[in-house]
Parts: structure tokens; C-alpha cells; sequence
């Protein structure tokens, strides 16, 4: 893999304009929402960790600087990362502002330098404006296992109260089954001395992966992928290889883009198992979605009929998708009631989709889409990387053109995404 440089030369703006009936097989590569804390959990152990199908995406970039200023080497190969962690006395546990505001998913680092080093310091989280989301159950679930905080300076200050400087398990009840609260509290568990149980965990097949991970490095875990995760601590982990899991995310983007464009995508790396939800709702909506040695296969046969969609936690509807489906809806026949139960923040691109003829109301958590027959091209400005994809696909549907800007958002998520697009027949380019 070679290094992003983000081409700050490049004017970052994306344009698309309609064309033919799209048709091609993509790869959806490695899961952004796995990778991030894959390499966050190289932080337990010293030695020299090898993540393969690691994805070329921006977010990825951040995160193996923040690695860096932790005191570990990150080397790029061919879709592959290399991480050499140092001795914990040459660990620098303190991960600073300027990295950890430009992704929310930094949190995940305190789990595994406070379970390592007995001490952290992590600035408080920025990331993608969604609204609110407290990281209060990464705190409460660390509490319950021995560590005490002190938040100053927009800096979480964090010390292991057991006199040997470790973690202690703890039988944890998440209010919450987040999915990043439980990949921090399971990272911290698999170092941290006695038993674990997390209650309420988090489902999502990126937490069952990290489990994985954690699995071949020395610890020992049961039920991950369940709402109920057992870990047993380990005295001695190590470094291990192992490799990311397909991202079902960009998948899902690939998959619903016939719903704007037409025609039919093929994932070669799709798991159905995954998205077993969503592509329930994409046949309601009148789509074809198969799966065969060859891959995960979606078409449209011309104008799709509205469906109804409530966001949920894994095995629903991930927020993550309603960007695509409140797009491939607002120009499906019949109205359809879209409900955001994670996010309070998560309809600010809605906005951009009235600026391209889309006929949406907003009432608090829900969304009244009412389909139009065609979008029309429009200057749009993508608020975050899932909103941005869409916007994007919004203008396959649209008649004209679309610009769509603030596309550095979608860097953060998406290997090459204009140059994937255009290989379907998208008629799409940078500007």
C-alpha cells in the first residue's frame, strides 16, 4: 500500500453528471470501523504486528500517526500495515489533541495504553459531527475495572488504582451496546487481571474480528459477535498477523449505487451475512440481491417502490447505510419514514438533497421522504464521509450536473472512490 498524500493540490471537489446503466465488479477492501481498532490493539503487547487487507483511506493514515506519537513504528506495504510496538518503558501513553480531534475513533487508544502502561492521557474525541455521543460508557466500564479519571484541560487523565498498575476484571453491563465503548473495554480486558463479562456488548461483526485478533495474540475470549463477551485475561500477550475483514459499509454504497444509477454492481469481498438487514430492505425496495462464489450481486430494475427504515445496532439497520437509502428513496415511487435512533445529528445532508429537488421533511429522529422521479444537479457540500458517498450517488439520479465539495470526508472512508465509480461507468471525476 502506498502512502496517501491526500494531493493537496487537487481542488476537492467531485463531479457527476448521469449516464448508462452501471455494471462491475468492485472490491469492497478492509473495514475502516475494524482496521482503526485492529491497530489500536497493537498497543497491548510489544513486538512487531503484521494487519493485512488494511484499507488505503485516510482515517487509517491518522491513526498510525497517532501510533507514532505513541511510540511505535507504522510501516505501509502493498494493502498491509506493519506495526512494531516498543518496550512499555519506551511507550509514550499520552495521545495528543491535534490527532485525536480529527477522528472520534482515537478514543479506543485509552483502553489499551491504560490496560499496558497503568496511566494514559487522551484528549477528549472530535471526529464527524453527528451530534453528541459521550464516551461516558468507555469510562464507567474502565471505572468498574480499577482505573480513576481526572478530565482537565479537555484531557482524560486516567491511572489503574490496583498497586500493580493493572486492570481488574469486572462484570460490566453496557447502558448502551456501543460499538465502540466495547471494542475499548475488550481490549482493556484482554490485559487486565481475572475474569471480564461484558453485558450488552456491541454485535457488530468488526467487534468479533478484533476479538479475533486479540484471540491469536494470547487471550481468551467467548462470545464475541453475542451480546454477552467473556475474557479471560492474559499475563503475556504478543504480536500476531492478522487480516481485516471486508468493509460491509463501503460495500452497502457499492450495492445500493444502482438504485441512482441503474444497471447492476457486483462485491466481490461482499459478505451477506453482515448486511443481512439491509439487503432485506433493498429487495423490499424492488432490488435483485444475490450471492455466489463470484461475489455479492445487487441490480435495479428501473424505479424502486419506498420502504420504511429505523436505524438500529448490528443485526439492524447501521446508521452508517441511511445516507444511501435516504438517497436511493427520494426518487423511489410512494413515501417512506426513515427513523435515525442512534444519532440525533445524522440528518444534516438532508439539506443538500432539498438543494437537489429531493421532497424530505425532517421531524426531530425521523424523516418523511416523499419519492420525485428524477434528482437535479446541484452544487452540494458533503457534511461527512457516509453523507458525501452519497451525495455523490445522488447525482447518478440527477439530471444535469452535480458538484459535490468537502469531499475530504470521503477520503477519510474510501480508497479511490471516484476511480471505482468510473470503473462501474459512472460518469464521475475530480474537478
Amino acid at each position: 500500500m502506498v502512502r496517501f498524500t491526500g494531493n493537496t493540490k487537487r481542488v476537492k471537489r467531485i463531479t457527476v453528471t448521469p449516464g448508462p446503466p452501471l455494471s462491475g465488479r468492485v472490491f469492497a477492501g478492509g473495514a475502516k470501523n475494524s482496521v482503526l481498532k485492529l491497530m489500536a490493539a497493537c498497543l497491548l503487547a510489544e513486538g512487531t504486528y503484521v494487519i493485512e487487507n488494511a484499507p488505503d483511506i485516510n482515517d487509517v493514515m491518522i491513526m498510525a500517526e497517532m501510533l507514532r506519537a505513541l511510540g511505535c513504528e507504522v510501516m505501509f506495504g502493498e494493502e498491509q500495515l506493519t506495526i512494531v510496538s516498543p518496550p512499555t518503558a519506551a511507550m509514550i501513553p499520552e495521545a495528543p489533541y491535534e490527532l485525536v480531534e480529527k477522528m472520534r475513533a482515537s478514543i479506543v487508544v485509552l483502553g489499551p495504553l491504560l490496560a499496558r502502561c497503568g496511566s494514559a492521557r487522551v484528549s477528549l474525541p472530535g471526529g464527524d459531527d453527528f451530534g453528541s455521543r459521550p464516551i461516558d460508557i468507555h469510562l464507567d466500564g474502565l471505572a468498574m475495572m480499577g482505573a480513576r479519571f481526572v478530565t482537565t484541560h479537555g484531557f482524560i487523565e486516567a491511572t489503574a488504582s490496583d498497586a500493580s498498575g493493572r486492570l481488574t476484571g469486572a462484570h460490566l453491563v453496557l447502558e448502551y451496546p456501543s460499538h465502540t465503548a466495547t471494542d475499548n473495554l475488550l481490549m482493556a480486558a484482554a490485559a487486565a487481571k481475572g475474569t471480564t463479562v461484558i453485558e450488552n456488548a456491541a454485535r457488530e461483526p468488526e467487534v468479533a474480528d478484533l476479538a479475533a485478533m486479540l484471540i491469536s495474540m494470547g487471550a481468551s475470549i467467548t462470545g464475541a459477535g453475542t451480546s454477552r463477551i467473556v475474557v479471560e485475561g492474559a499475563d503475556n500477550l504478543h504480536a500476531t498477523t492478522h487480516r481485516v475483514i471486508p468493509d460491509r459499509v463501503v460495500a452497502a454504497t457499492y450495492l445500493l449505487a444502482p438504485a441512482l444509477g441503474g444497471g447492476s454492481v457486483t462485491v466481490a469481498d461482499g459478505h451477506p451475512e453482515h448486511m443481512e438487514m439491509l439487503i432485506a430492505k433493498m429487495r423490499a425496495m424492488g432490488m435483485t440481491v444475490s450471492f455466489d462464489g463470484n461475489g455479492l450481486h445487487a441490480s435495479s430494475p428501473g424505479r424502486l417502490q419506498a420502504v420504511d427504515i429505523a436505524t438500529l445496532p448490528f443485526p439492524g439497520v447501521a446508521t452508517d447505510y441511511k445516507p444511501f437509502l435516504v438517497t436511493a428513496l427520494s426518487v423511489a415511487e410512494g413515501v417512506s419514514i426513515v427513523s435515525e435512533n442512534l444519532f440525533e445529528g445524522r440528518f444534516r445532508y438532508i439539506d443538500e438533497l432539498r438543494r437537489m429537488g429531493a421532497d424530505i421533511r425532517t421531524e426531530g429522529h425521523h424523516a418523511v421522504v416523499r419519492g420525485v422521479e428524477r434528482l437535479s444537479g446541484a452544487p452540494v457540500k458533503a457534511p461527512d464521509i457516509r453523507a458525501g458517498a452519497a451525495l455523490v450517488l445522488g447525482g447518478l439520479a440527477g439530471d444535469g450536473e452535480t458538484i459535490v465539495a468537502g469531499v475530504e470526508h470521503i477520503e477519510r472512508g474510501y480508497r479511490d472512490f471516484v476511480g471505482t465509480l468510473a470503473s462501474l461507468g459512472a460518469q464521475v471525476a475530480w474537478t
